[in-house]
């Protein structure tokens, strides 16, 4: 099984339906050197009833004079009950000075908003774009970062961040089939599987001394989590029954190191008990030594 990977961009809006504002935007963000954001209408534009969402180009004072990007993009509503319910609207657009933004008045009914569960939970709406840059006119330098839009990447299903690329990219390549009867759709719930899994293999590979014996309870729970929900994870297992082996030697050899360390201790009274008696002697024997004045 090859190991897929796509970047992901991901925007959470709070409180979005008591916003004041006609729209608001997300951070700016890159995306294969160019810089984007998003706008978002709670009230819709120019469209009543409904949430209006579009892809801008940020800064374009800035760009040099004749500059273009072609680019395909899907804008998500994310359902965070279930993948399959979730708002999905795709397009492609050349943007330019004269219509630096696309995108869709209509994204969604506020009518089938309120009527599909998940879309909306806890008064947070979740945005994922994904963009594919397919042609670019003029010099644009994409440098700047963002703080309330994550970046995460698509490894076989699953979104992750960065930093964790590389270790989901092994465990695909090192157990191929881990995930093969993992049926889960939601987003949400399968990024969550995942920093189980990945905290759970970083656990496992600590040394027994960083290990507590409730450490290790609760990496059996995880491993048992992990089955129930599909996962094939016998070499973790495995690698949970040594490490626990390696617990109880270590707690075996601290035990007897007590036990002979207890042993010790009268001698080593005695060792210095004698040691202060010969102190004692010698300063004795110095001053039968020295000669009368």
């Amino acid at each position: 099984m090859g190991t897929k990977v796509d970047t992901t961009i991901t925007w959470v809006i709070r409180d979005s339906f008591s916003l004041q504002d006609a729209s608001i935007y997300s951070d700016k963000f890159v995306v294969d050197g160019c810089k984007w954001h998003l706008r978002f209408y709670p009230k819709g534009y120019n469209k009543a009833n409904c949430l209006s969402l579009y892809l801008h180009v940020p800064d374009i004072e800035s760009l040099p004079i004749g500059w273009r990007i072609h680019a395909k993009f899907s804008l998500t509503l994310v359902n965070q009950y279930s993948g399959k319910l979730s708002k999905i609207r795709e397009t492609q657009h050349w943007f330019d000075q004269k219509a630096p933004n696309w995108g869709f008045q209509e994204m969604i009914t506020l009518t089938e908003l309120h009527a599909k569960a998940g879309l909306v939970v806890n008064g947070e709406l979740t945005i994922v774009a994904k963009i594919d840059v397919l042609e670019v006119v003029g010099k644009l330098d994409g440098s700047e970062e963002s703080s309330s839009v994550v970046e995460t990447v698509d490894v076989n299903g699953f979104q992750v961040l960065p930093s964790q690329v590389e270790s989901v990219k092994l465990l695909f390549e090192s157990h191929q089939d881990f995930a093969s009867k993992f049926r889960l759709n939601n987003p949400y719930m399968k990024t969550a599987y995942m920093n189980v899994l990945l905290s759970l293999t970083q656990t496992l590979c600590r040394s027994p001394q960083e290990l507590s014996n409730d450490g290790l309870f609760d990496a059996g729970a995880a491993l048992s989590y992990l089955r129930e929900a599909g996962f094939k994870l016998d070499w973790l297992e495995k690698k949970l029954g040594e490490v626990k082996e390696k617990k109880k030697k270590e707690e075996a050899c601290l035990a007897r190191l007590h036990e002979m360390d207890e042993k010790l201790q009268p001698f080593k009274k005695k060792c210095l008990d004698l040691e202060a008696l010969i102190d004692k002697e010698k300063e004795e024997l110095l001053e039968a030594r020295a000669p009368l004045p």
